[in-house]
């Protein structure tokens, strides 16, 4: 098929007359969605390989902290991928907004971390998304961040995948350009069938988000494709755009970058505790720069890179959970997906529903062009020692001062941060949630739990105020705390 983007010269995506077209592929795609039937909630799935020729990218100069990389075009390789859409079955319900994901690929397979995160305000609220598989580990396999081996498409399904191609990470950010510029320009017809939208979001979690962050750094001032991007997780460095494998900082490249200061079009970014002060790989700490006019950043008090809800609520949690089963999730846990942990991990609760509340706003910022409120930033303890890592200044809690403010960190039950254990990869990800003991609840709550729910309910409603939960959410929450208190008391 033809290319989108030519070898010796970079255009705009939109700009060419020969946007690669999508062809659909009868069958379930290979993709973790849920164990819930999205057709149920008014959705359907289908899944399309594109193909086409991608170009790589330089920088003709060493990348530098601030972000202002001037890239070029370097070489040319010809690939087929796959994306899968998941979209209103009924038109009508359709929100206008698309959402379209950078795959991660952490574990060795593409994992829609952010669908996994946020895909319940997703279905709510009618939006489009698309998970696209941006890098080769995802489609071909090769080195993993887990040190695990990796299942691949190819792999896991060769009858379906095998005619898949992917030259290499250096050309992943075209590879994605192309997605997104092909899915414009089937508006109303081709992959998204009637659907038309008026605005495109570029979403990515962790990895993905080192990605995402050298994406807007350097290739979106040359693409011009995404209309803005909600980069979820980063930590203080960034990815190649050679694309070599990421082990924390690439070779040659600052351990800490800022998002360029001249953006082209809104960026939004969701820190965690963990992403703040780094873990393994550095902390964000050392590339916050101020909001401007096309940036906002929410630093999350007590969330963690990873959490409970994502191991184990997100692949349940349709939106009709009974709500006893949907509290069970944000409780102490030690177990994950990748084996035992020795303390409780981070449930997660500030991390899902403050995420919802981003994707809302973001989403707002881009049809209305009025930002959301600049927050403030968690606070790093001045009492840290030159040449000791950085540390939070917490309360007499124990919880982080500063950020995102929600009643789970306001009016705690536990203690939740972003610190976890540092012998394991998941532990060191997942943070922890240690819960009080009975003694500490008394002497917080004298009043029982109609006192707690009086306190957590006036906090509830000040985060609602601020967009930084979202109304649709209350009841549920309110649910969950009470249900919880009961089973901490």
């Amino acid at each position: 098929m033809a290319a989108l983007a030519l070898a010796s010269l970079w255009l705009p995506a939109l700009a060419s007359a020969e946007t690669a077209v999508p062809v659909a592929v009868p069958g379930k795609p290979t993709l973790m969605l849920g164990a819930f039937d999205l057709a149920t909630l008014g959705y359907q799935t289908e899944e399309y390989f594109l193909s086409g020729t991608a170009t790589s990218y330089k920088l003709p100069s060493a990348p530098t902290a601030d972000g202002r990389w001037n890239a070029v075009a370097d070489a040319s390789a010809p690939y087929t991928t796959r994306f899968v859409v998941i979209r209103p079955s009924d038109p009508a319900k359709f929100n206008g907004t698309l959402l379209v994901e950078w795959l991660n690929v952490t574990a060795g397979q593409d994992t829609p971390a952010d669908w996994m995160v946020a895909h319940r305000v997703m279905l709510r609220r009618g939006y489009a998304y698309v998970a696209v598989s941006a890098q080769k580990v995802g489609v071909e396999g090769g080195n993993t961040a887990m040190g695990q081996p990796a299942v691949p498409l190819k792999k896991s399904n060769p009858e379906r995948y095998g005619s898949l191609s992917h030259p290499g990470d250096a050309f992943s950010f075209d590879i994605y350009s192309q997605v997104g510029a092909a899915l414009k320009a089937a508006g109303g017809k081709g992959a998204l069938g009637p659907l038309a939208p008026r605005k495109v979001l570029a979403i990515g979690e962790s990895q993905s988000a080192a990605y995402l962050t050298t994406y807007v750094n350097a290739a979106d001032p040359l693409a011009k494709v995404y209309d803005g991007f909600l980069i979820h997780s980063r930590f203080g460095s960034a990815a190649s755009i050679e694309g070599t494998p990421m082990r924390g900082s690439a070779a040659g490249y600052p351990d800490f970058v800022r998002f360029r200061p001249d953006l082209r079009v809104p960026v939004m970014t969701f820190i965690s505790e963990t992403d703040l002060l780094g873990s393994r790989l550095s902390g964000y700490h050392g590339a916050r720069r101020a909001d401007d006019r096309h940036l906002r950043v929410w630093e999350v008090a007590g969330t963690a890179h990873a959490d409970n809800y994502l191991f184990m609520g997100a692949f349940q949690d349709s939106g009709s959970m009974p709500i006893a089963d949907l509290a069970k999730v944000f409780r102490p846990a030690t177990m994950s997906m990748a084996g035992k942990v020795e303390k409780p991990f981070n449930e997660g609760m500030p991390h899902h529903y403050v995420m919802q509340a981003a994707l809302a706003a973001m989403d707002g910022w881009l049809k209305t062009g009025r930002p959301p409120t600049s927050t403030a930033p968690l606070m790093l303890d001045p009492a840290t020692k030159p040449g000791d890592p950085p540390a939070l200044l917490h309360d007499a809690n124990g919880l982080a001062r500063g950020g995102v403010r929600s009643p789970w960190v306001d009016v705690p039950t536990l203690r939740l941060t972003g610190k976890g254990d540092p012998n394991s990869f998941i532990g060191m990800l997942a943070g922890s949630g240690d819960p009080f003991d009975k003694a500490t609840l008394a002497r917080l709550y004298p009043g029982g739990k109609a006192d707690y729910l009086r306190r957590f309910t006036r906090s509830l409603d000040t985060a609602i105020r601020a967009g930084h939960l979202l109304r649709e959410d209350r009841q549920e929450i309110l649910d969950i705390a009470a249900i919880n208190f009961d089973a901490a008391s």
